[in-house]
């Protein structure tokens, strides 16, 4: 059992803000396990290393004994989270939100303990709310107060619509954690505001306990620039081959591969420092395979990326997309074949270069691909695919 010094420095770890230390300590010293706090909308079923940073800080409290309160915001999800918004989002319909909680729960615990999870839905009390509680939820924020949210701001500045639904979504879910008598809640950045009402809420309702708030950084995708994102053809997927996870790791540059470690590692960063940068990528890799697939699976992805890059070789074992037509538009087919996030960065590949069939490169964007024999796809360095009618 670590002692609340080293609790406390394994805490802190990459941590943008913490509300407050000296709280925190405080709740250690009580001797028990703490519940920590984490709530998300289940509105996208892929999950990349930009989310897995606050998944490895939960880990990191289970790990040293504390239980995890993973709030499913089912009921939330419906009325649509507005951080970080330029315009109202879309709300999902229930069929929608189920779907993606199956899909999302499936994905967390590659890297969470279940058995020291809690999972809960949110709709099992805020359906339960009266109108009468929603207006004293109401009551206790003014205009003012939500006008201080940034989002919400350059959207009343710029004369775009804010419902007033959207209002409601910070103090529903600052009523979650007076449900789950939170100790701790952690989110990113963009969660901050949300995460102090949940505070000033706890109070309003006199729980024994007052929440600390944990902030973590947004992280930067492969291109070393942009935040993490699929959309943007930068992230790297918790459930993509390994193949891919390790290879996409040795494209991150020497700088950001620090930051990997300090946020999605316990590794001392000290230790990587003294590493050869390339030798460094190449453990960082291994151990973000071994996360997600196990040991054996790191140790073959490393295998296979040394086989393609020093001997020209191709991956032992290539995937086989069998599709319903004799021939199609190359952009649709990479699209369809998932070796591109989008049209535009499917037309982005081709101009650049990167993308091969049977060997030979293609740079005709509106080339239509005949599908009568078996085609072997390229993407890059790393992507391969054997495609064929069926």
């Amino acid at each position: 059992m670590k002692n609340i010094e080293e609790q406390v420095g394994i805490i802190k770890r990459g941590v943008v803000e913490l509300i407050s230390e000296d709280e925190l300590i405080a709740k250690l010293k009580e001797g028990r396990p703490l519940r920590v706090k984490w709530g998300a909308d289940p509105s996208a079923p892929d999950i990349h290393l930009g989310h897995s940073v606050i998944l490895n800080k939960l880990r990191q409290f289970q790990d040293l004994g504390h239980k995890i309160i993973f709030i499913i915001g089912d009921f939330t999800a419906r009325i649509g989270d507005p951080s970080g918004k330029s315009e109202t989002r879309k709300p999902l319909s229930p069929q929608e939100v189920d779907k993606y909680a199956q899909t999302y729960q499936e994905q967390v615990f590659k890297i969470l303990d279940s058995a020291a999870t809690e999972v809960v839905y949110n709709h099992q009390w805020l359906s339960k709310l009266k109108m009468e509680d929603i207006f004293g939820l109401a009551a206790k924020y003014t205009v003012a107060r939500m006008l201080e949210r940034d989002d919400f701001m350059n959207r009343f500045e710029k004369e775009r619509p804010i419902s007033i639904h959207e209002f409601l979504y910070p103090l529903i879910q600052g009523y979650d954690s007076v449900e789950v008598a939170a100790d701790v809640e952690i989110g990113g950045t963009d969660q901050k505001f949300n995460m102090l009402v949940g505070r000033e809420l706890q109070r309003d309702y006199k729980n024994k306990s007052i929440q600390v708030i944990i902030t973590m950084p947004l992280l930067e995708g492969t291109d070393g620039v942009n935040k993490m994102s699929k959309s943007l053809g930068n992230y790297i997927g918790v459930t993509e081959p390994p193949s891919e996870i390790f290879g996409k790791t040795m494209s991150i540059s020497d700088k950001l591969m620090l930051r990997y470690y300090e946020l999605l590692t316990d590794v001392p960063l000290d230790q990587i420092k003294e590493m050869h940068p390339k030798e460094a990528k190449k453990r960082l890799g291994r151990i973000l395979v071994a996360r997600f697939y196990g040991e054996e699976a790191g140790s073959k992805a490393e295998e296979e990326f040394e086989s393609i890059f020093k001997e020209g070789k191709r991956p032992q074992e290539i995937e086989l997309l069998a599709v319903d037509k004799k021939e199609v538009g190359l952009i649709d087919l990479l699209v369809e074949a998932k070796l591109a996030p989008s049209k535009a960065e499917a037309r982005r590949l081709i101009q650049q270069g990167g993308v091969s069939i049977d060997n030979q490169p293609v740079t005709d964007e509106k080339l239509v691909v005949p599908l009568i024999n078996e085609r072997l796809i390229k993407v890059g360095k790393r992507k391969f695919l054997r495609i064929v009618h069926q």
